[in-house]
């Protein structure tokens, strides 16, 4: 059974446009960020559900009742953060219901896939008066992708979107890929993954998993033959994996795609 993930543009409507910087509008920002994201995980089998596809208001209240009511494994809203004063402060952001379970894993793996392309981390923070946290009945994660009121971040979110998309996109399925339980051995689906490594010594394996773990992507390690291989994603469609393949020799490993 596919995970179900609802993604949450934060803001929207006339009513909320969210922080406003220079005449842009936090709610743009969020939901540009949010269907980009939702993109790549729905083309990795995610189910994904959104509050919203284009410029709607909801409440915080009826945010939570779409995600409960779908069933979700998880929420993550998007949105963007702000400081009293322009260019105060800067970075990315977490926020979580406390700072506990799957949930706090989520959100630090996130934070550090942002941190790797620039954003500073500024870590996950507890904010269980949040309505979106609190009345959720799934794992809950607010992404603060920057500061909309700092020009530095603001040339990051630009300049670096695809780059932030796929990040997160990644670091949710490599959290995914380690809370999930093994698929039954009677199972006949074909599942194609993209292997960086091959050790006999599992320190080398974990070196590597690390790695690629602190730059978003979903890796494991599985012992087989001897041999700790490094592997990255479960794809039911073999050009997905050959997507992750191209972008993972983009930054200089070695692969080759293997099945199950």
């Amino acid at each position: 059974m596919a995970t179900k993930i609802v993604i949450d543009a934060g803001h929207g409507g006339s009513v909320d446009p969210g922080a406003v910087y220079k005449g842009r509008e936090e709610k743009n920002d969020n939901l540009n960020l949010a269907m980009a994201v939702g993109k790549i995980l729905s083309e990795n089998g995610v189910d994904v559900v959104y509050t919203r596809t284009d410029d709607t208001y909801q409440t915080p209240f009826e945010k939570a009742q779409i995600a409960n009511e779908d069933g979700a494994d998880f929420f993550l809203s998007f949105h963007r953060n702000s400081s009293p004063l322009p260019n105060q402060y800067s970075g990315a952001e977490s926020l979580v219901y406390d700072l506990s379970g799957t949930k706090s894993e989520l959100a630090k793996n996130i934070n550090g896939a942002l941190g790797e392309l620039g954003f500073k981390d500024l870590g996950v923070s507890a904010r269980p008066g949040l309505v979106v946290l609190r009345r959720t009945r799934m794992p809950a994660v607010l992404i603060e992708t920057g500061f909309i009121n700092n020009d530095s971040d603001n040339a990051l979110f630009d300049e670096k979107f695809d780059d932030i998309a796929e990040a997160i996109a990644y670091a949710i399925l490599g959290t995914l890929d380690e809370t999930k339980t093994e698929e039954p051995e009677h199972s006949s689906s074909v599942l194609y993954r993209v292997q960086t490594g091959q050790f006999r010594q599992k320190a080398n394996a974990d070196n590597q998993l690390y790695e690629l773990q602190d730059m978003g992507y979903p890796a494991f390690i599985l012992e087989e033959d001897g041999f700790y291989k490094v592997q990255v994603g479960a794809f039911h469609q073999l050009e997905n994996a050959i997507k992750m393949e191209r972008r993972l020799r983009l930054d200089g490993y070695s692969t080759w795609i293997t099945t199950r």
